[in-house]
């Protein structure tokens, strides 16, 4: 009866069109929470040995565990264009991660002048905290944003130009390390060094925000999206966790990624543990995931703490192998959960971050902009035991990855990786006006087909054995490759 009732509630804002303040108390509050670098294997509920993560093994018993949960890119980033705008982040222009430029006058110097200089997510891109915003929701970013170059400054756009009321950020990393950074920014003025962990940081700062803006208007729906830096490089942990660990690691590098996973636990905690203290969890639809898979150990200098574990996928960040952008998710929604669907449940259908937006305005009885081209798509089915409906398969284009098959695509149980130019077009972090033409011309080759149902691991090449199926998926892919490479954002060369 409970559940009947919620479902005319909300088929009635739909008809409505919920306004601001028409039926506002039925609309879902929306937390994503977004780790960086996070491996598919770290977390206990998906099968580590060793690190204690009992929040988000709590958070997976209460919700949704997905097993094919997926990043839009297997680097930082476009990764995080592509969860804010449910596109390709290749549309927007941003394919690689975005080096933080220092600023002279608003403009980057001489020497930092290379076209990524440029690369931000630009005024343009319609996004989903503007959406909400402009829908009545209250938003809030706490954590790393990593959406442009020139961070605070008025020559590129900032949180508050993509629909965050409220900003507490870094452009990339926490700096100089996860332990008492002093890179933080909010709404626009530094705040200085910062005591304690950058986890704890961002959380409390999440929850301060959270509470404030309920007390102040019980009835406005909020979507706050809680960015964590950890365990991305330069790892630092508590030393007490750091002990903890210390008896079942290899060196105490190792314990320290071990207690910087445990760390962000806490501080995912102490989220879920406000949601129950303000009495808001039934009505808030929580997200946890990550921006791409596990760093590479010892890559470069600084990695010499990146023990992500990739579990039983093939490759690790900066991968278009399945660890590369095959991540943890985990979804919580009490008040969706139906008879089709029980707390606990673990699904295997392939779900994106770039499904976001779709979903959270569907849940928000919000239609899609007229004319918006999306590559996610709704998931709210998923709730009732259904299957998610793909118009489109996922895929990933990563023009600086490393490995050879810089393209994939996977449709319902398969996936298809190719190269360019057998291999042979460079590598490029930044498309531009001097190698666009190339990248659009390059042909797709060397294709590899695997059975993910049955092969997660990418272990077996069926190419040969499913030339039919592999002709229809190469077909679809190409196209898609033309479609995007055509139609996406181009910057200047310098």
């Amino acid at each position: 009866m409970r559940n009947c009732f919620r479902a005319t509630l909300f088929v009635m804002g739909i008809l409505l069109g919920h306004s601001v303040t028409d039926a506002a108390e039925t609309r879902p509050n929306f937390v994503v929470i977004l780790c960086d670098d996070l491996g598919w294997g770290d977390l206990g509920c998906y099968g580590h040995p060793h690190i204690q993560t009992p929040n988000l093994d709590r958070l997976a018993n209460q919700g949704i565990r997905l097993t094919s949960c997926y990043s839009p890119a297997p680097v930082c980033s476009p990764s995080r264009v592509g969860l804010l705008t449910g596109r390709s982040p290749a549309r927007a222009g941003v394919v690689d991660w975005i080096p933080e430029v220092k600023q002279s006058n608003g403009k980057a110097k001489p020497q930092q002048a290379d076209s990524r200089a440029l690369v931000h997510m630009r005024r343009e891109e319609v996004t989903l905290p503007r959406l909400l915003q402009q829908a009545g929701y209250a938003t809030a970013l706490s954590g790393k944003w990593h959406c442009n170059s020139m961070f605070n400054s008025s020559a590129q756009p900032q949180p508050n130009d993509a629909g965050f009321d409220h900003w507490f950020a870094t452009q990339n990393n926490a700096g100089p390390s996860h332990e008492n950074p002093k890179n933080f920014v909010r709404n626009g003025e530094s705040v200085g060094p910062q005591q304690g962990f950058s986890c704890q940081i961002v959380a409390n700062e999440a929850i301060q925000w959270m509470t404030q803006t309920k007390s102040k208007k019980p009835s406005q729906p909020f979507f706050l999206y809680v960015a964590f830096h950890e365990p991305h490089e330069p790892v630092m942990s508590p030393p007490d966790l750091v002990a903890k660990y210390l008896p079942v690691a290899v060196n105490e590098d190792q314990a320290q990624y071990f207690a910087n996973v445990e760390n962000m636990d806490k501080a995912v905690g102490k989220i879920l543990d406000s949601l129950d203290q303000q009495g808001i969890t039934d009505n808030t639809f929580v997200y946890f995931s990550s921006d791409n898979g596990p760093e590479t150990l010892d890559r470069y200098p600084a990695a010499n703490r990146s023990h992500g574990s990739a579990g039983h996928l093939r490759g690790r960040k900066l991968w278009t192998t399945e660890a590369g952008f095959r991540v943890a998710g985990i979804m919580r929604y009490p008040n969706g959960m139906t008879d089709g669907l029980k707390s606990g449940s673990v699904v295997d259908q392939p779900v994106s971050s770039l499904d976001l937006l779709p979903s959270f305005l569907s849940l928000a009885g919000l239609k899609t902009p007229e004319g918006l081209q999306l590559d996610g798509v709704n998931f709210v089915p998923l709730f009732s035991g259904e299957t998610i409906r793909r118009d489109k398969p996922l895929f990933w284009f990563y023009w600086a990855a490393l490995n050879d098959q810089r393209i994939a695509m996977r449709d319902g149980d398969w996936k298809v990786l190719a190269k360019l130019d057998e291999g042979k077009l460079p590598t490029h972090s930044n498309l531009n006006e001097a190698n666009i033409a190339a990248v659009r011309d390059a042909k797709l080759t060397d294709f590899s087909l695997f059975n993910l149902t049955k092969d997660p691991g990418e272990q077996n090449d069926l190419a040969g054995q499913e030339p039919e199926r592999l002709q229809k998926m190469v077909t679809s892919l190409e196209g898609l490759y033309r479609e995007v490479t055509q139609g996406m954002h181009v910057w200047p060369s310098q």
